[in-house]
This record gives C-alpha cells, sequence and structure tokens, in this order.
C-alpha cells in the first residue's frame, strides 16, 4: 500500500460529545416530536402518552437533518477540516410549526482547497435529498386523497417540479377536484427537500454559495446578487421569501463567499459533474410558493 493509498483513507473520528450538542439534539426530539403529535390532533396536556404519536414525522426529520449534517462533517473529516458534530435548534411548535430551525456544523480551520470548499459543501444537499426523496415517497402512499372542498382553510403546501412528478407516480388518479392530505413522514419528506433547495442558494456560506463559488469563482458574488434580488418578486408570490432574505441579511450580511486560495486551479470532472448534480436538485425542489393559506 502507497503513502497516497493511505492518506486517502477516510478516518472518522468520533469525539467526545459535548453537553451542548445532546441538549439540544433531545430538546429537538422533544419540540419536533410535540409538533408531529399537534398535527395529528393529539392532545398532549391531558394525555402525555399521545405525545407517541409525534414519532413518524419527527424521527424522519431528524434523520433527514441529521444526514444532511453528517454529510457535511464526513467530507470535513476526509479533507482534514476541523469541524464540529451538529447543533441541532429546536423551537416551540407555537412558534414555528416543525419544532426546528434546523441544524448546522460549524467549520472551525480553514478550507484551502476548492475541490474541498465544492465537496464539503455539496455532501450535506446530497446526503439529505437522498434520504428526503424515499421518505416522501412513503409518505405519500401513506397519504389520503381528500375532496379540496373539505379542506377550507387548511395550510397548503406549495409543489416543486419532484413533488409534482411523485404525486403523478403514488397517486395518478388523482382529480382536479381532490388534493393529498399528507401523512407527517411525507410532511417530513416535503420539509427536507424544501430545506436543501434553501440551503442550495448560491448566496454568502450557505452550501449552495460553497458550490457556486467552487464552480464559478469570483462570478459568484453576482449569482449571489441576482440571487437575492430574485427573492424580492418571489415575496409577492410568499411572504416567506421575504421573511428567509431578511434572515439571510441579518445573518450573513454579504451575498459574496469568502476568498480561498487555489481559487484558479481548475475542477476535476468529477467535481465539476458535483456541481451539476446540485444545481439540477435545486432546479427539482425549488418552490415558488412555499406555503399558501
Amino acid at each position: 500500500m502507497t503513502n497516497s493509498q493511505i492518506d486517502d483513507k477516510v478516518i472518522l473520528r468520533i469525539p467526545t460529545i459535548p453537553r451542548i450538542h445532546l441538549v439540544l439534539f433531545f430538546l429537538t426530539v422533544f419540540t419536533t416530536l410535540l409538533a408531529g403529535a399537534l398535527m395529528e390532533g393529539a392532545k398532549v396536556l391531558e394525555n402525555p402518552l399521545e405525545l407517541l404519536k409525534g414519532i413518524p414525522f419527527s424521527f424522519t426529520l431528524m434523520f433527514i437533518l441529521g444526514t444532511h449534517e453528517f454529510g457535511h462533517y464526513y467530507y470535513a473529516q476526509k479533507h482534514k477540516v476541523d469541524a464540529t458534530l451538529p447543533y441541532f435548534i429546536p423551537a416551540p411548535p407555537f412558534l414555528f410549526l416543525i419544532g426546528t430551525f434546523g441544524a448546522f456544523i460549524k467549520i472551525k480551520s480553514p478550507i484551502y482547497r476548492k475541490d474541498a470548499l465544492l465537496q464539503i459543501g455539496a455532501a450535506g444537499p446530497i446526503a439529505g435529498f437522498v434520504i428526503a426523496v424515499p421518505a416522501l415517497i412513503i409518505g405519500l402512499l401513506l397519504s389520503d386523497v381528500v375532496e379540496k372542498s373539505n379542506i377550507q382553510g387548511a395550510l397548503i403546501l406549495g409543489d416543486s417540479i419532484l413533488m409534482k412528478i411523485l404525486t403523478w407516480i403514488t397517486h395518478p388518479k388523482l382529480m382536479d377536484t381532490q388534493d393529498i392530505m399528507l401523512h407527517p413522514i411525507a410532511f417530513a419528506g416535503w420539509i427536507g427537500l424544501l430545506v436543501t433547495m434553501l440551503n442550495l442558494l448560491p448566496i454568502g456560506q450557505l452550501d449552495g454559495g460553497h458550490v457556486a463559488y467552487a464552480m464559478l469563482g469570483k462570478k459568484q458574488r453576482l449569482i449571489g446578487q441576482i440571487a437575492f434580488i430574485f427573492l424580492i418578486p418571489l415575496s409577492f408570490l410568499s411572504i416567506n421569501w421575504l421573511i428567509w432574505g431578511l434572515l439571510l441579511l441579518i445573518l450573513m450580511r454579504s451575498v459574496k463567499h469568502p476568498p480561498i486560495q487555489d481559487i484558479h486551479i481548475p475542477l476535476s470532472d468529477t467535481d465539476k459533474r458535483i456541481g451539476y448534480i446540485c444545481l439540477l436538485i435545486f432546479i427539482v425542489c425549488f418552490i415558488p410558493a412555499p406555503f399558501k393559506i
């Protein structure tokens, strides 16, 4: 075995898990369980055991989010980039419907190589997508078909290209007067695809910003500006885009990605294909109006 073969090995070192990670994880499990139970009409205050009704939604969503973050963590380890374990962010269901604001890992050391930047950035969305799609298919098969006249005032979810295709495959006889009442597993899968799409926006230090900068270099700044400006007309379709745009503005303060050292070194054909896969995932997951009431 050569030295280069040894260097290519990925050795996952499982560190001692800091208490903050465990606390946030179990809090997020609880808040997503509560969110899922409330979606099912559970009266948790009267019967705490009804919290278990939230298991299908909670465990599916946590699996999608966890896989997304593990993708980042695995490739950070592969490229010897210091990164934390995932921080899960709990949210009260009455404040945020799904019981969580998502999860993230923190990169603690610089990323010097363009291929590392692309692979670390792309690994999360691709891993999450691979889990979210089968979850959505399983959930759609478990979902009920209802008449649109019977769901007045319900939360209406927007459709992506992928959602339309999977709906047609799982419910080919769906009529114009009918709609699908999503099973909690399907709703978690839908949220997983939405999170994937939002993360792939080519803005700042979002996953899509990493991929776009690795693929396009300094042109990423222009692409990021165009993407951010497009959030304004999109906000007329759904106020969610305005909220997400303001959050990006507050948290990132710039659509520009920080520079790295080897930006002028060409990517390999394999890395370019990874970038194109991310673009394709973004397109098929894009939802013009995610939530309607």
